[in-house]
């Protein structure tokens, strides 16, 4: 394994690293001016369109997208430092490079499984930013984190048309309240009763303005709406007709593709906690060297030597693990990487909230405010540690492989 950058990822790097400087972060304050006239908070600052605009003349787009038909054509190991960066600035960065999520994951699902139609409707314009759009499995009603458990229906019309039915009730649809989201991609059950559990799902486009959908409301992540994410909704499917066209893949192959979208999603959550915690540390030695508490800098304080020292440690033994489970994506695929991603999805949050955690304690009542980031990253990094598969679920399968090397 030699994770050494090659030229095209160093030449990236430099350039993505030039645009932070230049542009995403000067953007942040300027964007919470914008979002404060705005009539509606979901609707989209400008300087944003800007920052996409700018992005993709410098060539810093859709990088995340391995297909070079589609995309910038890198590999996981080329994008993993990549997306590190982007995570300094969680909500404006990744969207600036149209590399934000649900859309990323969208976008790998109908460029694996969507058939000419779809893509020349949905993959088009969101590889280009004109929309954006949602993904729909989670439910209220349900433990989600086992998927075979969604109540969702998606079932053919009995009235001789060719079109499913979709009814059910989502939540937590990321991307949803955004009012360029156009599409969901929706998970349900077109075989409930069917004997092997994992094929009686499909999943299904919906476009947001078909006659049943309902966005209902914003859901809260710890008090926060995560407007520049486009929110998580509360969204009610009753009786939304769509052409059967709309089905992606075969009928009974949405654990299937549930499976490919989310492999990818959460090593590029884990590549962008990495450079949450990067800003993380940067505001802590910032905070320690110009802060005086008891009659000295809080750098000279041993327990802050010890956040910083272990933070640091932290930081390179999960950036080796994500850089390994890249490299394993790229050489065996994620079936072969399965270990791999699992161990990164549990390892990274939990380090990752610890190391902000510790920078919100430094900064005392300001680590809790608007006026610095942390009370916002904490929140994304905490949340992490349920999205895309709670830590216990992910912890059961791990353990399950190990133990099977002894039984």
């Amino acid at each position: 394994m030699d994770f050494a950058f090659d030229a095209r990822t160093e030449e990236l790097r430099a350039k993505l690293l030039a645009f932070m400087d230049e542009y995403v972060y000067p953007a942040e304050a300027v964007a919470e001016e914008q979002r404060a006239a705005l009539a509606s908070p979901w609707d989209t600052p400008a300087v944003v369109e800007e920052l996409k605009a700018e992005a993709r003349r410098q060539g810093l787009w859709n990088l995340f997208l391995p297909d070079s038909e589609y995309g910038a054509g890198l590999t996981n190991l080329q994008y993993a430092p990549l997306a590190e960066i982007t995570g300094r600035s969680p909500h404006l960065a990744p969207t600036a490079l149209n590399c934000a999520a649900p859309d990323t994951g969208n976008m790998e699902v109908l460029t694996q499984f969507g058939d000419a139609a779809q893509k020349k409707q949905w993959l088009e314009p969101l590889l280009a930013g004109e929309i954006r759009s949602a993904f729909a499995m989670t439910e209220p009603e349900v433990a989600s984190s086992d998927a075979t458990n969604i109540t969702t229906l998606i079932e053919r019309a009995d009235d001789g048309t060719d079109e499913y039915v979709v009814t059910g009730r989502k939540w937590y649809i990321s991307g949803a309240m955004n009012p360029d989201c156009q599409i969901f991609i929706v998970m349900g059950k077109t075989d409930p009763d069917g004997a092997d559990i994992r094929r009686q799902q499909s999943m299904i486009l919906v476009p947001r303005d078909t006659p049943g959908v309902t966005v209902k409301r914003a859901m809260k992540v710890f008090g926060y709406e995560d407007h520049y994410h486009g929110g998580h909704a509360e969204v009610v499917f009753d009786h939304a007709r769509v052409p059967a066209s709309n089905l992606i893949g075969e009928v009974g192959g949405g654990f299937a593709i549930a499976q490919a979208r989310l492999g990818p999603g959460r090593i590029h959550h884990c590549m962008r906690l990495i450079g949450m915690a990067e800003r993380a540390i940067e505001l802590m030695c910032r905070r320690a060297v110009a802060r005086e508490a008891f009659g000295k800098a809080l750098a000279q304080q041993g327990v802050v030597h010890n956040w910083i020292a272990d933070a640091r440690v932290a930081v390179e033994q999960l950036r080796l693990l994500v850089l390994k489970t890249a490299w394993m994506m790229d050489t065996v695929g994620n079936r072969g990487a399965h270990t791999e991603i699992q161990a990164i999805k549990i390892a990274t949050p939990r380090a990752v909230v610890d190391i902000i955690d510790r920078a919100i304690q430094l900064h005392g009542a300001g680590g809790v405010s608007q006026d610095y980031p942390l009370a916002d990253l904490y929140a994304g990094a905490r949340t992490l540690m349920i999205a895309d598969g709670p830590d216990e679920v992910h912890q059961r399968s791990l353990a399950r492989r190990e133990l099977k090397k002894y039984v």
